[in-house]
């Protein structure tokens, strides 16, 4: 399934440009995660965006299904976007090649509205220990792959402090990301405080 790599790291490419470091990270038993770390400077600071490349070789299987298909199930890359440098945000890249890897070790698929949990701070300092993943086709348009695949989403993933997760698990993910609108809450900020949840 190389082909589906480089099509995506292609797609990747036209979107966010030329990466200036690029990581690989491999588990026992799983495929090959890369990390590709973009750096961006738009009007409002400079923004380092990390993808994942490798998450989308296979296609994700429902954990219920009697057996996996090869071939047809949804697929996905990995986008988180913050500031830099506020804090060793580098850091994150062993975590987001376990995020990667989830579907292929613990037979989750991952979607929008879904919490994912790596158990200790994304980078150092952060209050973060898992993120909300948003909806796709913002900063990179889904993929179209020849049928009978299905396409390739890059799904963004917003950082998330404990108590905004344990929120998040009562009252939905739309009502965490209308709180964090709300308040004005800059999401890229890798230091951020939580957002006010009474």
């Amino acid at each position: 399934m190389s082909d589906v790599l480089e099509l995506v790291e292609a797609r990747l490419l036209t979107a966010l440009g030329e990466p200036d470091g690029r990581a690989a990270v491999t588990f026992v038993g799983t495929d090959r995660i890369e990390i590709l770390r973009f750096t961006d400077v738009p009007g409002d600071g400079t923004v380092v965006r990390y993808a994942t490349l490798g998450m989308s070789a296979q296609p994700m299987t429902d954990p219920t299904a009697a057996l996996a298909d090869p071939v047809q199930g949804p697929r996905a890359e990995l986008l988180l976007s913050v500031r830099a440098g506020v804090a060793d945000t580098d850091r994150v890249l062993r975590s987001l090649a376990v995020l990667a890897a989830s579907p292929q070790v613990e037979g989750v698929v991952v979607a929008p509205g879904a919490s994912l949990d790596v158990g200790e701070p994304l980078w150092p300092e952060a209050q973060f220990t898992s993120v909300l993943v948003a909806e796709p086709g913002g900063l990179v348009e889904d993929l179209e792959m020849p049928p009978p695949m299905d396409p390739v989403r890059f799904l963004p993933l917003l950082p998330m402090t404990p108590n905004e997760a344990a929120w998040k698990r009562v009252h939905g993910a739309g009502a965490l990301e209308k709180r964090w609108l709300t308040y004005g809450t800059d999401l890229r900020d890798p230091l951020r405080a939580g957002v006010p949840l009474d």
